[in-house]
């Protein structure tokens, strides 16, 4: 039987004086979210807020009805976009306000998790020792690279690598990616805010979770270690780890959570 151990934490990092990033972790271990808010240091924590709120709500609510998993995600990350803008109306000092979201949710009936992301908060698959990145980033440094224009070196120092494409809180919001995912037991996913990668190398990311065994610990871990080289934005970090019942007995480790599916 395979259980999910669990847990997260999020950093204000070295240089910025507020958090605008904001995540959750659903009790059960129904699903996980990270987003990463920007728009002034009001707008920006108000921004990943609500769109946290607002996705955790409309998948506690629906969870149980008889509808497919990506049109459950898709309508929770619309939902978080209207909260978002209905907000900016009311408060028209936060109107440049907006974040990026990923969620991941391990849903009744489906042997794989699905996930769904707006913006460069990302998704990292570590199988066996390659570690994948899941998601897409809607930059405009990722569709340069994808069309041939940079190459991966360049783009990693490239002065518009944070300029998004799409992000909630934007009427013109025309994409949000939904996929499934296939794992085994022994596998870990991680979700984490820009203010990890930005840091760390993927090398030094698949160090640290193939080598500490405790999610807490790892979590911890690679907050530590990107502040060490730098820390120069809010880090934010989820950790999904699939492990048989005798792993997890024989750890020992005490997680945030975990469930039987």
């Amino acid at each position: 039987m395979t259980k999910r151990l669990f847990s997260g934490m999020t950093d204000p990092g070295l240089l910025r004086s507020t958090n605008q990033d904001d995540f959750y972790l659903d009790p059960q271990g129904r699903f996980f979210i990270v987003a990463d808010g920007m728009g002034g240091h009001a707008g920006g924590q108000e921004a990943s807020r609500l769109a946290t709120e607002a996705i955790r709500e409309c998948l506690e609510a629906e969870w149980a009805l008889d509808q497919p998993t990506p049109k459950l995600l898709h309508k929770a990350l619309l939902q978080a976009n209207r909260a978002i803008i209905n907000d900016q109306v009311k408060h028209p000092e936060r109107a440049d306000m907006g974040t990026t979201a990923v969620v991941l949710a391990f849903r009744d009936g489906d042997l794989n998790p699905w996930c769904a992301h707006v913006g460069d908060s990302r998704l990292y698959h570590l199988h066996g020792p390659k570690l994948q990145q899941v998601t897409e980033d809607h930059t405009w440094i990722a569709r340069a690279v994808r069309e041939g224009e940079l190459t991966p070196d360049q783009s990693r120092t490239h002065p518009w690598r944070h300029v998004l494409s799409q992000c909630l809180g934007r009427e013109d919001l025309s994409r949000i990616d939904v996929q499934q995912i296939s794992v085994q037991p022994g596998d870990r996913l991680l979700l984490c805010s820009d203010g990890l990668t930005e840091e760390l190398s993927d090398a030094l990311v698949t160090s640290h979770l193939k080598s500490i065994r405790a999610c807490a610990n790892a979590t911890k871990a690679l907050i530590q270690s990107a502040k060490q080289r730098g820390g120069r934005d809010n880090i934010t970090v989820i950790i999904v780890a699939l492990v048989s019942e005798r792993e997890s007995a024989i750890a020992g480790e005490i997680e945030t959570g975990f469930i039987e599916p």
